[in-house]
């Protein structure tokens, strides 16, 4: 398994998650901040992070900024990412489960490292889509192909 992790500044969570994420045998990508060691704007982090899931170049991507926000709004702009904003393992779990998502995104002000242990472990663990919501998940790949042409 392969992951992109991003973060825009050099917080120490994110550091903590692309180790926890090696830890548990995930290849991680390492963008912005976590590659070049200097702050890198946020939609940069949120773009390139999405991009590589898009393109299937990484089985899911990890994505931290001071809120999680701007992460987040940037790599839903990639065509076919579902970034969620995730504060707990519950809504990590639910957010694999019935929304399909591959880019999880977070706060760097909120998430210390137990709680991130708990949300990666929540993450991964789902393996697939709760079988009841492949019809809404479908309608948002639909309006993915479709937005092109609005």
């Amino acid at each position: 398994m392969k992951a992109a992790v991003g973060s825009d500044d050099n917080y120490y969570i994110a550091t903590f998650i692309a180790k926890y994420l090696e830890s548990k045998g995930i290849n991680v990508v390492p963008i912005g901040a976590l590659k070049t060691g200097r702050p890198y704007p946020w939609p940069d982090v949120g773009f390139e992070v999405g991009a590589l899931v898009s393109r299937g170049e990484v089985d899911f991507g990890v994505a931290v900024c001071y809120t999680g926000t701007g992460v987040s709004i940037a790599a839903n702009k990639v065509k076919g990412v579902r970034a969620a904003l995730v504060t707990d393992a519950k809504n990590a779990a639910g957010a694999r489960l019935w929304n399909d998502a591959n880019v999880l995104a977070l706060s760097a002000r909120l998430t210390s490292e137990e709680l991130a242990k708990e949300i990666i472990d929540s993450w991964i663990s789902v393996k697939e889509v709760d079988p009841s919501e492949r019809e809404n998940i479908g309608k948002l790949k639909k309006f993915d192909e479709e937005r092109q042409r609005l």
